[in-house]
């Protein structure tokens, strides 16, 4: 139960970081949008302090994509963090089902049941 609980919460952030690259960010022709890793960091951090740890959750889900395997501060302000899809996919997607798997992201698990 516990668990669950956690997963939700950490989905619920991965939500809030898309939300915020999809505003904040420069909109694309797709429907995804585009945000440097520095401009992110700094809106991010008014919120929470785990916004690299929350990227790479995101991009784990398939949700943003960006080059390298980890970001720092500074180093890394110009790195441009791409949302994937629109956000009205995301959305659909990660409020779809309220009893998250622990560990496993959506993706994942919908290949997973598509296999079968």
């Amino acid at each position: 139960m516990r668990g669950k609980r956690a997963a939700r919460h950490i989905n619920a952030e991965v939500m809030l970081l898309c939300d915020m690259i999809h505003q904040e960010g420069q909109q694309l022709e797709d429907g995804t949008a585009v945000i440097s890793f520095g401009d992110l960091f700094q809106i991010y951090t008014r919120i929470s302090n785990k916004v690299v740890g929350m990227l790479l959750r995101a991009r784990k889900y398939g949700l943003v994509d960006f080059e390298g395997e980890m970001l720092f501060q500074r180093r890394d302000d110009d790195v441009p963090i791409l949302l994937t899809r629109s956000i009205a996919s995301i959305r659909d997607e990660l409020g779809e089902d309220k009893e998250f798997d622990v560990g496993v992201c959506h993706q994942v698990k919908k290949e997973a049941g598509d296999a079968s």
